[in-house]
């Protein structure tokens, strides 16, 4: 691993396996900035500079890039606990939170961050390995609650793979609809609608959820899939011959959000996402205080953990 701080710059970690390296920043919430193969860069690059996020800013106003976590909550809400209202901030507290490096070796680094409105600590480790067909990240993930009382929690990872339109995103055989959490001029729906997957029609126009449009279409969805029995998500990057594969337990991290966004946001922005997310979670909604079934709650000294892993194979194995 190595570990570098200009005097211009953030400090970086970076970890590397055959041909493959991650660059991480600590001082800006353990952020992954590049995730790079084979020479391809393959995260969302910043609409925005780099800079330290301030306390109670938007996920709009930053650089809105790389890959984050979301804890504890992904939509800004107000959630009642048994010690009076917290307000929770847009995308969680983590991203903004500065991280302290526990470990690191050359393909492998662990970081933790604590939340500051939830008496929450989440450790992450990462790890990177070079397969025969490309590469395997593996990231192992542990929660605790070092607080004196329970505490209500929702996790979704936020990496946002870049794309090129033609690229496509599968799921299992078995997603046949995704609800609407978001479309940009309810393109394929309203908040709320379960619409079909991958493709269908809407008001008699069809839609193509499975294949990246042009950024020019200025098209964005935010969905999510229901319980899943299969945990997975593959992303093909046709023009650069990669393939990328989430995969996650189900038994632990049961739902899939994903941000489909061709140029549709920010939409005040004079840059716009051009990315394909696929965001392993604990909740098939972004705002902790919408409680359902798949509320979480950890007691006080408490830990709890679950993984999710990315491979990136070069596509010429599969032919």
């Amino acid at each position: 691993m190595r570990r570098s701080k200009l005097a211009d710059e953030f400090e970086k970690v970076i970890i590397a396996a055959k041909g493959c390296s991650l660059t991480l920043l600590p001082e800006l919430g353990g952020k992954v900035a590049s995730l790079r193969a084979d020479g391809h860069e393959l995260m969302q690059q910043p609409l925005r500079p780099l800079a330290r996020r301030a306390t109670g800013m938007s996920f709009e106003a930053s650089d809105a890039s790389g890959w984050d976590e979301c804890l504890p909550t992904v939509a800004a809400c107000a959630l009642e606990t048994a010690s009076g209202t917290v307000e929770l901030a847009d995308h969680g507290d983590l991203w903004r939170t500065a991280w302290r490096v526990t470990a690191r070796e050359t393909d492998a680094v662990t970081m933790v961050a604590r939340c500051a409105s939830l008496p929450l600590e989440l450790t992450r480790s990462m790890m990177l390995a070079g397969t025969d067909r490309g590469w395997r990240l593996r990231v192992l993930y542990s929660l605790r609650n070092v607080g004196g009382e329970r505490a209500p929690w929702c996790w979704a990872a936020h990496p946002l793979f870049a794309c090129d339109g033609g690229d496509t995103v599968r799921l299992p055989e078995s997603v046949k609809r995704v609800r609407v959490e978001f479309s940009r001029g309810e393109r394929v729906g309203a908040a709320g609608e379960w619409i079909d997957w991958p493709r269908g029609q809407l008001r008699g126009v069809a839609y193509a959820l499975d294949e990246a449009a042009e950024a020019a279409t200025g098209w964005g969805e935010k969905l999510f899939t229901e319980r899943l029995r299969d945990g997975w998500c593959e992303i093909d990057r046709l023009r650069i011959g990669l393939r990328l594969r989430v995969s996650f337990d189900v038994a632990a991290t049961p739902y899939l959000g994903l941000w489909l966004c061709h140029g549709g946001w920010p939409e005040d922005g004079a840059a716009r996402q051009m990315c394909l997310a696929a965001e392993p979670t604990t909740a098939p909604v972004d705002g902790l205080a919408t409680m359902g079934e798949w509320s979480r709650w950890l007691e006080p000294g408490a830990t709890t953990h679950w993984p999710m892993d990315v491979e990136i194979e070069r596509m010429t194995a599969w032919a």
